[in-house]
């Protein structure tokens, strides 16, 4: 690698809206997100909940006879 060209990386903590913490590498030492794996409908699931759902009540509705 060449010398100087290279920006400082640093162990990063990271924060999020919902609260939870964790560390990572950045060229920051903090970032601030709105969204983690914790809070995230896709990882969380619940919003797969909530379209299936609706889908569902939908279907109910169509063929109710």
């Amino acid at each position: 690698m060449k010398e100087g060209i290279h920006p400082e990386f640093f162990e990063a903590k990271v924060t999020c809206g919902c609260g939870n913490t964790f560390t990572t590498g950045s060229t920051k030492k903090e970032l601030r997100v709105d969204v983690c794996s914790k809070c995230h409908p896709f990882f969380t699931g619940r919003q797969r909940d909530v379209a299936a759902g609706g889908r569902i009540e939908k279907f109910k509705k169509r063929y109710k006879k």
